[in-house]
């Protein structure tokens, strides 16, 4: 069998990359270990949230299906900080998992150019530092010039509970057991991390009545840009707390918890402790916020959101019947812990490239990320180089000030992560730029120039931009600016001015309200763009530039950044080491000229 690209694993990283690659034209395969599997949410059903809803946008805007999906199968939405500044509002929805899932599998299926095959990826073939195919579990070989990894969880994943330990992945499917040694044969090197999710409680044990309801938005905010009309909720949520109760339980039984008792030694997220660790880092608070949320529309389950835990059965049971309107709960999934390995992301270009092996990508959990946002934006940026290489192309890179995908890209690859790394507003220090409601003005136009994003999306981002620009030009000459800086003020535009899109009216708004604060974010820009516009050869021996420490030589020999300025962020490398390599560059330029 023979095709261009192979997509390893349909998880939310899969996902993206396959369709990118075949929107791009180019003929792909799909390999996932189960149907069922394919953008399954096996924690929290949500999209979005607090610097996730950022990514999702930002996916869409480049031509992804995260932000379309999401809308099909919301069935509540919510505008996250609303009370705070429009660089870190967020949206996030509640979705219908199933309901996901087969809006997914309908995309992926209804793709021209795209096969789906369920079968295990065993080994990457290469040959002379170039993939030409992947081995799957049934012994054969599909030929291809370039791969995307995309494994998730699944790469020697274990479930615990307590003491119990099984071979397994989320929710009870199979893990992957063959690519792991493939990887390490070809140079990569592996860690291991942790996640976990908590228990699932039958609604029917629930008392609801006891418990603060949480209400959706309205009218809700879509993800998408191309999404018309506004999603509708159809539920609500509802917020409950843990107590002294639940916390002396989980205390008298930390030495049956995996992580207290020794059986676990990955590295788990800093950002979504297990409330055991919550509980004992925490030890002066005497309660916990736990959001409890539907799992879908016809599910009997909903989770626990705040209650991750890898505690044995009877713990868990004990601790959740602890807490107010769970008093009777039953449990129809227990909480668990999963451990899997990962690579070290350092060793990948910022175009998600394995750096060693041409043709070769990855994206999503096996890049040491955590969340279905960052897997799905890592995915759809390698699934486009991907692209970029067989068309012999120029990588398709962002950079900091250019999208949150671009700090993420950027963070990953060059300065690595110890633990899963999340997305957060404030690892983008040009937030203000970088808002979720401006990515189509940001993103479209460079992903319809590579054949992703539509004809119909480029057209809708140039009437908001345009729009936009007569709005902002309309409001200074009606001297309503001055109003319109005050916080508590809003774009009303008058009706001898005709109709425009929401989206232009906000865009206009925000421009016009946070003019000085943006004028000075893109100075900041300018300046820190002479850094990075000052790109180092690939060849450079940097082992013979006298000054150089020998930390920075090793680190830079090792990593090969593609500017000044990533270089300097690299860990390691210091100020003064910048300092020697800007005055080599500088001499070599001479040379040259």
């Amino acid at each position: 069998m023979q095709t261009q690209v192979v997509v390893i694993g349909a998880g939310h990283a899969g996902c993206e990359a396959a369709l990118a690659c075949a929107r791009m034209g180019l003929s792909t395969v799909l390999l996932t270990l189960n149907l069922e599997s394919i953008a399954l949410m096996p924690c929290n059903p949500s999209i979005g949230g607090t610097g996730k809803g950022h990514l999702v946008r930002e996916v869409d805007a480049l031509g992804g299906e995260m932000g379309l999906a999401a809308d099909d199968a919301l069935i509540q939405g919510r505008m996250l900080n609303t009370g705070k500044g429009p660089a870190v509002r967020s949206l996030r929805a509640q979705e219908d998992k199933r309901a996901y899932h087969l809006r997914m599998m309908r995309a992926l299926f209804a793709q021209e150019r795209l096969e789906i095959i369920q079968a295990e990826a065993d080994e990457i073939l290469t040959r002379n530092g170039r993939v030409v195919g992947v081995r799957t579990d049934f012994g054969d070989v599909i030929e291809c010039r370039a791969a995307v990894v995309c494994t998730g969880v699944y790469l020697k994943s274990r479930i615990i509970i307590g003491s119990d330990i099984w071979d397994q992945g989320p929710q009870g499917l199979l893990p992957a057991t063959h690519l792991s040694a493939s990887l390490q044969s070809l140079g990569l090197t592996l860690r291991r991390f942790k996640t976990g999710t908590p228990a699932r409680v039958d609604a029917r044990s629930i008392d609801f009545d006891k418990m603060e309801f949480q209400p959706g938005d309205d009218p809700v905010t879509p993800f998408s840009f191309l999404t018309a009309e506004p999603p509708v909720n159809k539920t609500g949520c509802y917020l409950t707390w843990t107590n002294e109760h639940t916390h002396d339980i989980i205390r008298q039984n930390l030495h049956r918890a995996p992580m207290y008792s020794g059986l676990i030694h990955s590295t788990g997220a800093r950002y979504c402790p297990s409330i055991e660790d919550k509980v004992t880092r925490f030890a002066d608070k005497d309660r916990h916020q736990l959001f409890v949320e539907p799992e879908g529309l016809n599910y009997p389950e909903w989770y626990i959101q705040g209650m991750s835990t890898g505690m044995p059965r009877d713990v868990q049971i004990s601790m959740y019947r602890t807490i107010r309107g769970l008093e009777r709960a039953v449990l129809v999934r227990l909480a668990y812990a999963i451990e899997y390995d990962c690579i070290d992301p350092t060793a990948l270009t910022p175009a998600l490239q394995v750096r060693d092996i041409e043709g070769l990508f990855t994206a999503g959990q096996i890049n040491g990320t955590s969340g279905y946002e960052e897997a799905a934006a890592q995915g759809i940026l390698a699934g486009i180089n991907a692209g970029q290489y067989l068309k012999e192309q120029a990588p398709f890179l962002l950079k900091r000030d250019e999208a949150y995908l671009g700090v993420m890209a950027d963070d990953l690859t060059t300065k690595g992560t110890d633990e899963p790394y999340r997305m957060m507003t404030s690892r983008a220090e040009y937030r203000l730029f970088l808002r979720q409601d401006n990515a189509d003005l940001r993103l479209t136009e460079r992903a319809w120039k590579i054949g992703l994003a539509t004809d119909e999306r480029m057209r809708l981002a140039e009437r908001k931009q345009r729009e936009t620009d007569e709005l902002v030009r309309r409001i200074g000459e009606a001297h309503m600016d001055a109003r319109l800086r005050r916080p508590e003020e809003h774009l009303t535009v008058p009706e001898e001015w005709g109709e425009y899109l929401p989206s232009s009216v906000e865009e206009a708004e925000l421009t016009v309200k946070f003019e000085g604060y943006l004028e000075k974010e893109k100075a900041r820009i300018r300046q820190a763009r002479v850094m990075e516009d000052r790109a180092l050869p690939r060849d450079i021996e940097y082992a013979a530039i006298d000054g150089l420490r020998l930390e920075a030589r090793q680190k830079l020999d090792r990593q090969k950044p593609l500017s000044l300025g990533q270089a300097g962020r690299i860990p390691g490398v210091s100020p003064a080491d910048i300092a020697v390599l800007t005055v080599w560059l500088y001499r070599k330029e001479r040379e040259n000229a």
